[in-house]
């Protein structure tokens, strides 16, 4: 069964890499394998969906299209347009935007919020959104791991070693991974600098727009504060974030039906939800629930524990690279919660503090799924929202950004972690 789950699994990355517009179809196919051989059990079908995940996208995007239709995105685009002096520095200060954003909040709420800037700014300047809109995911997946409450993985790594809030930014005398993954963000500016050195187009606003409704901005703004401060709370239930995403676009469609006497709104805001992005991630939740159940990812991780021995260093880089390496097509959660009682257990063997090896790898299973189109939950909706602009983003598209981005800021984050924490 193990190996047949693995030739599926492989067998599928390059089918979608091959045919991207049928890559729905595809997952479904690896998922219905799975089902039918047994891999999955239909036992587990429920239980592998993250259904928060899913309810927070489906929210957000309602809440969005309220936005998009407020005006408040082309405010916020010529604000920002003032800011620039060129279409690189545009794109690089829309990075940086959503990159602060996502410290604070999950990585898809905030692309979700991002993006119809990025989008408008665009749609002002007539130039492909593509480089923009991949830059905002993969910097919104970089800041995910900057707190304790920018990310899944974030949080389960507190929650697992009894980490604070604030024990993101210092902890044991020493500065923890906030600042390492700060300074990778700023490495990536030269980056990004290089990347968009032709995008040297004088940026000027033209007009001024006036937002009539803020009310959709003050849902949004409201979203953000209370996903930090649910954060807070232990032993909440798992699908906590998307009730509050969904309830707060109940609330937006049941106000924009009450204010203009007519449901019509509400309906084409559930319409612009993007279906596609939604069923692409519930057969990805299966097929990776599936390679979970035949043991590859505790395979991958006992092979790390045997490679590295006693060996700090190179237990370190093993688990920071090969966390990387995974986490470009697979999700990073199950990986991670498998993980951290295998760090565990290897540093209480050694006698030595399990905080190099953890960071290692918070570092390398977030910022792994800036790889790939498919390797981070941001990404896909990233993708998706281009396609409903009709753009169509190949895997060789996404990864001429997402792998000189990736690759600076894990070097960055893996020299800063070592030297700090070794």
């Amino acid at each position: 069964m193990k190996i047949i789950a693995i030739i599926v699994f492989i067998a599928m990355y390059v089918l979608m890499t091959l045919f991207l517009k049928k890559r729905i179809w595809i997952v479904f196919a690896a998922a219905a394998i799975f089902l039918v051989t047994g891999i999955l059990p239909l036992s587990s079908v429920a239980g592998s969906i993250n259904w928060n995940v899913l309810m927070m996208i489906a929210g957000t995007m309602v809440l969005v299209e309220f936005f998009i239709r407020s005006k408040m995105p082309n405010l916020i685009a010529e604000l920002l347009m003032d800011k620039a002096s060129t279409v690189m520095w545009l794109i690089i200060l829309m990075s940086l935007f959503s990159g602060f954003i996502s410290a604070f909040m999950d990585n898809v709420a905030t692309v979700l919020m991002v993006a119809p800037v990025g989008i408008a700014i665009c749609k002002k300047l007539k130039i492909s959104p593509v480089p923009m809109i991949l830059s905002i995911a993969v910097s919104s997946n970089l800041q995910g791991a900057a707190t304790l409450v920018g990310d899944t993985t974030s949080i389960m790594l507190g929650a697992y070693a009894k980490m604070d809030f604030m024990s993101f930014f210092w902890m044991e005398g020493r500065p923890g991974m906030f600042f390492a993954v700060e300074l990778g963000a700023l490495m990536t500016i030269p980056v990004m600098m290089l990347l968009f050195r032709k995008f040297n187009q004088t940026v000027q606003a033209e007009g001024h727009t006036e937002v009539k409704d803020k009310v959709p901005t003050i849902l949004l703004l409201l979203l953000v504060v209370l996903l930090i401060s649910v954060s807070f709370i232990q032993n909440k239930p798992e699908i906590t974030n998307g009730l509050i995403c969904c309830s707060l676009a109940v609330v937006a469609m049941i106000r924009d039906a009450v204010k203009t006497h007519k449901k019509e709104g509400a309906v084409a805001a559930v319409k612009a939800v993007d279906y596609e992005t939604l069923l692409l991630l519930f057969g990805l939740f299966l097929v990776i629930q599936g390679i979970t159940e035949v043991g590859v990812i505790d395979d991958v991780a006992h092979a790390i524990a045997s490679v590295g021995g006693k060996n700090m260093f190179l237990l370190y880089t093993i688990i920071v690279w090969v966390s990387v390496a995974a986490s470009a097509f697979i999700d990073n959660i199950p990986y991670v919660a498998t993980m951290l009682p295998v760090i565990r257990s290897i540093t209480a063997a050694l006698g030595v503090s399990p905080y190099l090896l953890y960071f290692g790898l918070l570092t390398g299973a977030t910022l792994g799924g800036n790889l790939t189109p498919v390797g981070a939950s941001a990404n896909i909706t990233a993708t998706g929202l281009l396609k409903k602009e009709g753009y169509e983003t190949s895997f060789g598209d996404f990864m001429k950004i997402g792998v000189p981005f990736t690759l600076t800021a894990v070097m960055c984050g893996y020299l800063f972690i070592w030297f700090v924490w070794h």
